[in-house]
Parts: structure tokens; C-alpha cells; sequence
């Protein structure tokens, strides 16, 4: 289980590689607050959107 505790770039970029089993570097994602649910993350990547929870769950924005 990973746990994030700040949109630390970095970490985030290495949940979103294990996620989708390819590279992902720190510098190609944009992470913003989610305003839709306190302590989570926006993750966007390319044309893909995720979200990220404070227990480190990673689903796919489909909105």
C-alpha cells in the first residue's frame, strides 16, 4: 500500500508508473488539489486524468 502524504511530484510519479506499468516522470505530470474530495489529488498525464486519495488508491477521471 502506498500512502501520500503531499503532492510530492516524484512520488506521485512513481505510483502513476507502477499504476499503468510504464515510465512516468516527475516533470510530465501536473498535480493539483482536488476540490472535489479533501486531501486528494488531481493527477494529470498527456490527455489522461487521474485522481489520487490519501491512501494512495490511483483511479482513472473519467468525467
Amino acid at each position: 500500500m502506498n500512502i501520500v502524504y503531499a503532492a510530492e511530484k516524484p512520488s506521485i510519479a512513481g505510483i502513476l508508473s507502477e499504476h499503468l506499468d510504464c515510465p512516468v516522470g516527475a516533470r510530465d505530470i501536473e498535480v493539483l488539489d482536488n476540490p472535489d474530495e479533501t486531501g486528494s489529488f488531481l493527477v494529470r498525464w498527456g490527455w489522461l486524468q487521474f485522481v489520487l486519495s490519501p491512501d494512495g488508491h490511483l483511479a482513472a477521471d473519467c468525467e
